[in-house]
C-alpha cells in the first residue's frame, strides 16, 4: 500500500493507497477528540446505530461478500446499553472492506474509505470535516498535476525521433508504388519490431495479454522503457539507412535495449525526471 498524509488544521493525517482507493486514518482523525483514548473515540462512534445503518448501507453497496446475517445481528444490537463495538470486530465479523485495521507503532491503526472517514470527522467536528475534505481536494489535485505532468514527459519520450525514424521508414522500406494500407502496414511491422527488441512481444500480442487495458504497451511503459524506446527508433533509422534486413537489426536492437536498462536502472538520472 502506497501512504501518503495531510495536515489537517494542525493535525497529521495519514491516508493509504490500496486498490486506487484512498484511506484516511480514523485514529489520527480521532486524535484531534481524545489523542490518548483513539481508539475509545472510534469505537463509540462505530457502536451507534446511525454509524451501524450507514456502515452496512454503504458495505451492501461496494461489498459483494459483505456477510447480511451478522450486519443484522449487530444492526439490531446497535445504540442498545453496552453494545461496543470495535473496528476490528466489525471487519472480522462481517467481512467488510470500508475499514482496515493496521498493527503497529508507527503507521498503524484504523483507516476508512474517504466516503466514512469524512462521516466520522463530521461527527468529531463539522470544522474539522470542512478542513479535512479542502486539504484531501488539495492532495488530489496535487496528484493530478504530477500525473499529467508524467503523462506528457511519457508521449514527449515517446514521440522523440519519430520523425526521424518514419523518414528512414519511408526513403528506404516504402516502394513508391505502394499505396497507402500497404505502406501502414510496413510502418506497423517496424514499429513493431522494436516493440520485440524492447518488450518482448508485438503490439498485438500485449493487446491479448491485456484485454482490459484501454492504452497500448507504449502507455503502459515505465520512463526507462521510453527513453530507450526513443534511442532504438533513431538507431533502427541509421540501421535502416545501412540497408541491415529487419531479422539483423530486431538482434542488434534487443542488444543495446538489455544493455542500456542495466546501465539506467543503475543510475540516478532517469529517477530524478
Amino acid at each position: 500500500m502506497k501512504a501518503t498524509s495531510i495536515t489537517v488544521h494542525g493535525q497529521g493525517v495519514s491516508i493509504l493507497m490500496s486498490e486506487n482507493e484512498e484511506f484516511i486514518s480514523l485514529t489520527d482523525i480521532a486524535r484531534h477528540k481524545n489523542s490518548s483514548a483513539t481508539g475509545l473515540v472510534i469505537s463509540h462512534w462505530l457502536s451507534t446505530k446511525f454509524t451501524v445503518d450507514f456502515m452496512g448501507l454503504w458495505e451492501q453497496m461496494h461489498n459483494q461478500n459483505f456477510n447480511l446475517t451478522e450486519f443484522s445481528y449487530i444492526k439490531n444490537e446497535a445504540g442498545s446499553n453496552g453494545f461496543v463495538l470495535s473496528s476490528k470486530q466489525w471487519i472480522e465479523k462481517t467481512n467488510a472492506i470500508g475499514l482496515i485495521s493496521k498493527a503497529g507503532r508507527y503507521g498503524g491503526g484504523t483507516f476508512a474509505h474517504r466516503d466514512i472517514a469524512f462521516e466520522f470527522a463530521s461527527w468529531i467536528s463539522a470544522s474539522f470535516k470542512l478542513y479535512l475534505i479542502k486539504e484531501f481536494q488539495r492532495l488530489k489535485t496535487e496528484e493530478n498535476n504530477i500525473q499529467n505532468l508524467d503523462w506528457n514527459v511519457r508521449r514527449t519520450l515517446a514521440k522523440v525521433n519519430y520523425a526521424i525514424h518514419a523518414d528512414a521508414i519511408k526513403d528506404n522500406l516504402v516502394p513508391k508504388e505502394l499505396d497507402k494500407t500497404m505502406r501502414n502496414r510496413i510502418y506497423a511491422t517496424e514499429a513493431d519490431l522494436i516493440n520485440v527488441a524492447l518488450f518482448g512481444l508485438t503490439a498485438k500480442e500485449w493487446r491479448d495479454r491485456n484485454p482490459g487495458k484501454s492504452g497500448n504497451m507504449r502507455d503502459e511503459a515505465t520512463i526507462e522503457q521510453l527513453v530507450i524506446l526513443s534511442n532504438l527508433e533513431s538507431i533502427n533509422a541509421m540501421l535502416i539507412h545501412q540497408q541491415l534486413p529487419s531479422s539483423e537489426r530486431v538482434t542488434q536492437l534487443n542488444f543495446i535495449a538489455i544493455t542500456q536498462m542495466k546501465s539506467l536502472l543503475n543510475g540516478k538520472q532517469v529517477k530524478f525526471l
